[in-house]
């Protein structure tokens, strides 16, 4: 293969029209010779069809053009608006021959009155013949006049004057004629207008300014399409190519699988595809790649200013205070130097990509400068794909797996389908790819699942992946020989994976799941100063009860809720065939006409604490009756409450003192009431003062004891839990 040389494309913007060889309206204007205008903007442009096409599971596709040109060539090619930046962030251009890749113009954002305005002659407003020729004033023109035109001979040349609307008799009125004035050889002449049969200007410039305008003009029937021109520079027939990364509708499948007796299951695999171009797909080699790639949108289009800071004459600055700030010493140099470092990674890998050739060796350093590049820009993973596919069109080969509609391969860390055949398909046309048509490994089950159908298990099939292929998710239809038996669903299964599906309800097998009585133990109880930790053992038992009313016999798969979140284990239950981390799947085999129960037993270990306090009689009595509490903390819990018991006495005493004073109080209360209404001369007023006295040395005694009895509480409390928060056994 010839060297070619690559860009990764810095389109030129702003480029107000594209020269394209077309007629001109009317056949009054007619093209100059091509020789006078500059080869790159008169030749015509070169068809690159697309060739190729790879179509991702996120929303974009790569798309690979290519042809031959010859010596200086232009490519004219259009997209959707909202394809631009996608475009700008992802184009590839690759010269297989001597030349080179002169430079990418696309259209700007520019109304289209600015930019028909910007060209020598002016479309704007759908200018008349005579507005056109009037702009042109100075200008050599050669005209052709209608056969048998008045005074006027076949064809002038010379330079135009101006156009001027004269009175010309018709009949027996006038009527207003636009006239063309022409300087000739032999001098001024006019020449009507409606008699010019052909007009073209000598001027190759102004005649390449007017195809522009034109193309400019016929781009903008659809406002939302942009035209972009690749320019190639070189001498002789090469090979050319570009591919770039667009917005794309995302391939999906369906498969067809057919199950017997006593065959393995057949599975066919399906790849729908959409063409979203403007152009028929013919003979496109196709590639359908499953994965998801990470993959961004970034406004390249528009233009972006930024703010620059206005800088004032010395002068004027001189005459103010000057402020400093801190610099940020090492760390700010060290990322400088990082940034560099990065920079010449990817200044180096895009060195290497020019530099390829088709040997092995070269792919292998291509391949390290994509790894360098991926590297220095982490988040342009457009830039990896694109060089793997670049990679495919310099002649790699793939690494397929025979038997299949398509040829399956991996591409790193994704899978891909090779299309056998190439394709055709037209424009806004969808197709069904065959990708997959081989037997793999399977195996007819029941799935029974309490919570997707109560009663009845589920048809299925547990197969393996040995198709060879990564298989995309996707729908599957289901067939028993040549009936039709159900439709399930299959998200994606890697290579050798085993997966189940479910097609139909079973109606000859029938499950009652019955929940058993629950059992929780404290299975140890121990104490850690004054906090006592327990641990309680809960067991739960489930059994299903299964029969078979059907003639033949059923494997069956039980999916039971996988707790091990919530800490608990099987046990004495058979191992589970599968283990998902929703549930587990137990495989028991049921025969035509068989009842049979499948127990599954669980627990889990749960602890609690309870810390001891003052008020903590009653649960010292229950740790002490635990048969788990050991010795040695049931008399540590025993002897607690005897610390209590003491307390207990002194806090009695210590009330009985409290109510016999407010008793005191009371009845004092009651008497001075008395004295109050009683006269000082009756017999009974000495009696209530001198019962009165009598009271007040008995509350001075109780009052000392219940000073003396409050200490003493005190302490007895503060022993007792002191005691309870050291108990550790």
């Amino acid at each position: 293969m010839a060297t070619s040389k690559w860009l990764l494309v810095a389109p030129v913007a702003g480029a107000v029209g594209l020269g394209v060889s077309i007629g001109i309206g009317a056949d009054r204007l007619v093209g100059a010779a091509p020789d006078a205008i500059a080869k790159q903007d008169v030749k015509a442009a070169v068809t690159l069809p697309i060739t190729r096409v790879v179509l991702f599971n996120s929303g974009v596709g790569y798309f690979s053009r290519s042809g031959e040109v010859t010596d200086d060539a232009r490519v004219d090619l259009s997209f959707q608006e909202t394809d631009i930046n996608d475009l700008l962030k992802s184009m590839i251009l690759e010269d297989f021959g001597k030349g080179r890749i002169a430079a990418v113009s696309y259209d700007s954002r520019e109304p289209i009155s600015r930019t028909l305005s910007s060209f020598a002659v002016n479309l704007n407003g759908q200018p008349t013949f005579a507005g056109i020729v009037s702009q042109m004033r100075g200008e050599r023109v050669e005209v052709v006049t209608t056969p048998g035109a008045a005074n006027q001979p076949g064809k002038l040349s010379g330079v135009i004057v101006g156009v001027e609307t004269q009175k010309v008799p018709a009949g027996t009125t006038t009527v207003d004629t636009q006239i063309l004035n022409m300087w000739c050889a032999e001098g001024l002449r006019a020449v009507k207008l409606s008699e010019v049969q052909q007009l073209r200007f000598s001027n190759p410039i102004i005649e390449n300014e007017f195809r522009r305008a034109l193309d400019t003009l016929a781009l903008t029937h659809d406002s939302q399409k942009k035209a972009v021109q690749l320019h190639f520079a070189g001498d002789g027939q090469r090979k050319v190519q570009v591919g770039y990364v667009i917005e794309a509708p995302i391939w999906k499948t369906s498969y067809r699988m057919v199950l017997g007796d006593k065959e393995k299951p057949y599975l066919q695999g399906w790849a729908m595809v959409e063409n979203p171009t403007d152009e028929d797909w013919a003979g496109v080699k196709m590639a359908l790649v499953s994965g998801r790639p990470i993959s961004f949108k970034m406004d390249l289009y528009n233009p972006l200013y930024v703010d620059r800071p206005t800088v004032e004459p010395e002068l004027f600055a001189s005459l103010r205070p000057v402020t400093y700030r801190g610099g940020f010493g090492f760390e700010g140099a060290a990322q400088a130097h990082n940034a560099l470092d990065s920079n010449d990674k990817l200044k180096k890998s895009q060195n290497q990509w020019g530099a390829l050739a088709s040997s092995k060796p070269a792919l292998q350093e291509r391949d390290q400068a994509g790894v360098d590049a991926q590297k220095a820009l982490r988040s342009d993973d457009v830039r990896r794909y694109t060089q793997t596919f670049a990679q495919e069109l310099a002649g790699r080969p793939d690494l397929g797996v025979a038997g299949n509609a398509a040829t399956a391969s991996t591409l790193g860390d994704f899978f891909q389908y090779t299309i056998d055949h190439p394709v055709k398909l037209g424009r806004q046309k969808s197709a069904m790819l065959p990708i997959v048509g081989k037997e793999i490994e399977g195996q007819k089950v029941s799935i029974y699942n309490q919570t997707v159908q109560k009663t009845h298990p589920l048809l299925g099939l547990k197969f393996k992946n040995t198709s060879g292929a990564h298989l995309n998710q996707g729908p599957i239809t289901v067939f028993e020989g040549s009936v039709y038996a159900g439709d399930t669903r299959v998200l994606d299964v890697n290579l050798n994976e085993e997966r189940l599906v479910s097609y139909a309800i079973d109606l000859g097998t029938e499950v009652d799941p019955q929940v058993g009585p629950g059992t929780q133990k404290i299975t140890s109880v121990k104490a850690v100063r004054g906090i006592v930790h327990t641990m309680t053992k809960f067991t739960e038992e489930k059994k299903y009860r299964i029969i078979n009313r059907s003639q033949t016999d059923r494997t069956l798969l039980i999916e039971h809720a996988n707790r091990t979140n919530q800490q608990f284990k099987l046990v004495e239950t058979e191992k589970p065939q599968e283990d998902t981390p929703d549930v587990y799947r137990f495989q028991t085999l049921v025969k035509a006409g068989e009842t049979k129960t499948f127990t599954v037993k669980e627990e889990k270990d749960a602890g609690s604490t309870i810390s001891l306090t003052n008020g903590a009689e009653n649960q010292i009595r229950y740790f002490i009756n635990l048969a788990e509490a050991s010795p040695a903390l049931k008399q540590k819990l025993n002897e607690a409450l005897g610390i209590k018991g003491t307390w207990d006495v002194s806090l009695r005493e210590l009330n009985q003192v409290v109510a016999d004073l407010q008793r005191l109080n009371l009845d004092q209360d009651r008497i001075r009431k008395n004295l109050r209404e009683t006269p000082k001369e009756a017999e009974v007023y000495a009696t209530y003062l001198k019962k009165l006295s009598d009271q007040e040395k008995e509350i001075d005694v109780l009052t000392a004891k219940q000073k003396t009895l409050m200490s003493g509480e005190f302490a007895a409390r503060k022993k007792y839990e002191d005691y309870l928060a050291n108990i550790s056994d």
